[in-house]
């Protein structure tokens, strides 16, 4: 990073700008909110700071106090550096860090120039880089393609510290900075993309990200290992084809599956089903390569590798987090208030939602951590200097999925959800292990309250209705988040959530238990507009539901076509996963206008009063 304060009012291109050669680079040579680099003023010195030396080094100072005079690796995010183990750089800079390498990382360069980017030199391996948490379009505009006013992973919150289309626009300043140095993608948004994808910024398709950003190298997934394979074969000078949980420009091997090219998406858009289909399932499987035409070039898409052990797992949440933004952000990072006293316990979700991009990223396989790894950390939390008591979380993807297995082999299963339209029989929670848990973290020495926010699987809870009152009258602060996206069956079927009546079914017996133990907690449902094949009618018998209950339904959230889900690609083909034509609200008028029945705001100058 410059030694200089960077704007962070910049100005990014709108939605179709990418298509404009070079936009990302003013001719000017000033960055976009017009300020140049020696009109920015300087931060204070780094060098006076020993703060610093918890963190992974950020500048020459940084690398001098260690005793280097290069980097093995240099990453480059598009948030700023929280050093906490559900940021992605952070963590898998510390696992390089633990693994032997230099490491250092560039935060939300400038993109007008080179700069930033060489602060500390060219590495000696290659640059990994990431647009963040997440998508950089996702990041930038909401549901109806208006500009977001804040980013939650910047200091400050401001809007504009990252450019559309982040790993573009990184790779491009990488290769004007170190002209031949390998560039390796990962992070959510480099996952998503890695095949043909629809783009719904642009309304049009869209290649594989690794040829639009002319990478070496995709890492998909949860990449710790793929990471550390790709790092020891630079190392090696070894050759990088056939790495679990990679994508790669290469000719497809015999034994790979030709998915539907991008000329054939394009000019066909049922197509793009069936390629989506095929990427989920080779990630839920775990095995089988993927190929896929782009004109006369080729990506190859390896299986992903195996989900970290328990035990490896525990290892890697073991490492020196501080959990404290690093001390470059000059304000607050808002995305470190919700999550720095959080505990990452499970990764995966076996619900396959075919609008949550979690079974393209993580999968649908649990992994969970130790008992005693979480104990651990929950200690050293306790230690911290701003500790104050309360754990906000104990979960991940799912609460109530800590500790869960299933019992199948994974390579020979044809669900495409453990959950939906049923709980599988193969698959089986651990419900009381997680209560009990809960509880034990809650009897260690410093902590006065544990909470659950990342949510639970309602349809799971109901399984055991004496382990949901003990979580209710014990571990609920006041409201608890869950999900059942719509009311209506038939959506709730092309969403792979299940009926309705499980949620109104935990509803019943969640206010029977606030009614006995005396309890003022509530439920915030969270649910969804504009799902494809959700009709205007279909919103308005959701709404009537929350009429009924004299609810005001608060989380709302209007479907946005993230790149690779399976909802995506009903969305761009009208047709569900059979290849049935469905209604879809395409149109941002009529997209408003269903997510309006809910708001019970005006619909382009008029009120629906039909609920």
């Amino acid at each position: 990073m410059n030694t200089r304060k960077r704007s962070t009012t910049r100005k990014n291109p709108g939605p179709a700008a990418p298509r404009k050669k070079n936009r990302a680079y003013p001719k000017s040579g000033r960055n976009p909110a017009g300020k140049s680099a020696e009109q920015s003023r300087r931060r204070p010195s780094r060098e006076a700071d020993p703060d610093r030396k918890r963190f992974l080094p950020t500048c020459r100072a940084d690398m001098k106090a260690r005793g280097w005079d290069c980097l093995d690796i240099l990453l480059i995010s598009g948030d700023a550096i929280i050093d906490h183990p559900a940021f992605g750089v952070p963590l898998l800079g510390r696992l390089l860090e633990a693994s032997g390498y230099r490491v250092g990382i560039v935060a939300q360069p400038r993109w007008d120039r080179p700069d930033d980017v060489r602060v500390m030199g060219r590495p000696r391996l290659f640059c990994g880089i990431s647009a963040g948490c997440l998508d950089s379009m996702v990041a930038h505009y909401t549901a109806f393609r208006k500009k977001r006013r804040d980013d939650a992973y910047t200091p400050g919150g401001k809007a504009g510290a990252r450019p559309n289309r982040a790993c573009i626009v990184y790779s491009n300043l990488v290769r004007q900075a170190f002209p031949g140095l390998p560039i390796v993608l990962g992070g959510i948004e480099a996952s998503l993309r890695r095949a043909v994808h629809f783009d719904f910024w642009t309304n049009r398709i869209r290649g594989s990200l690794l040829l639009d950003a002319k990478a070496d190298l995709i890492l998909y997934g949860m990449a710790e290992s793929s990471l550390l394979e790709t790092a020891r074969r630079f190392a090696a000078g070894e050759s990088l084809q056939g790495i679990p949980g990679t994508v790669i420009a290469a000719a497809p091997p015999p034994e790979a599956e030709i998915l539907p090219s991008l000329e054939e998406i394009t000019a066909f858009p049922p197509a793009l089903m069936q390629a989506t289909l095929a990427v989920e399932q080779q990630v839920q499987r775990g095995r089988g390569i993927l190929a896929q035409a782009h004109g006369s070039r080729h990506v190859v898409l390896m299986p992903p590798p195996p989900p970290l052990s328990t035990k490896e797992l525990d290892a890697l949440y073991a490492l020196p987090f501080t959990r404290d933004p690093h001390p470059d952000a000059t304000s607050p990072i808002p995305a470190l208030d919700m999550v720095r006293w959080s505990v990452t316990a499970v990764r995966g979700c076996g619900g396959g939602c075919t609008f949550c991009s979690l079974s393209l990223h993580q999968g649908r396989r649990i992994r969970s951590r130790s008992r005693e790894s979480i104990l651990r950390e929950v200690e050293g939390m306790t230690r911290h200097r701003a500790w104050k008591g309360s754990v906000s979380d104990v979960g991940g993807p799912t609460a109530n999925l800590w500790g869960g297995r299933c019992t199948a082999n994974p390579s020979t299963c044809q669900r495409r959800s453990c959950l939906s339209p049923n709980l599988c029989p193969h698959f089986q929670p651990a419900q009381q292990a997680y209560r009990d848990l809960l509880r034990a973290v809650r009897s260690l020495r410093g902590v006065k309250h544990v909470r659950i926010a990342s949510g639970l699987r309602h349809d799971v809870a109901l399984r055991n209705p004496d382990i949901l009152r003990d979580l209710t009258r014990e571990f609920v602060g006041g409201q608890l988040k869950i999900a059942p996206e719509h009311a209506v069956d038939r959506v709730l079927r092309l969403m792979r959530k299940t009926d309705f009546a499980h949620f109104e079914r935990f509803l019943e017996l969640f206010s029977s238990v606030n009614r006995s133990a005396g309890l003022d907690h509530y439920i915030v449902p969270y649910v969804m507009s504009a799902f494809p094949g959700c009709t205007m009618d279909d919103m308005r018998q959701l709404a009537r539901w929350f009429r009924r209950q004299g609810w005001q339904p608060r989380q709302i959230q209007c479907f946005i076509p993230t790149p690779g889900t399976v909802a995506t690609a009903m969305y761009y083909a009208q047709c569900d996963t059979r290849g049935q034509p469905i209604h879809v609200a395409r149109t941002d008028r009529e997209r408003q206008d269903q997510h309006a029945i809910l708001t019970g705001a005006s619909v382009f100058g008029r009120r629906d009063s039909s609920t």
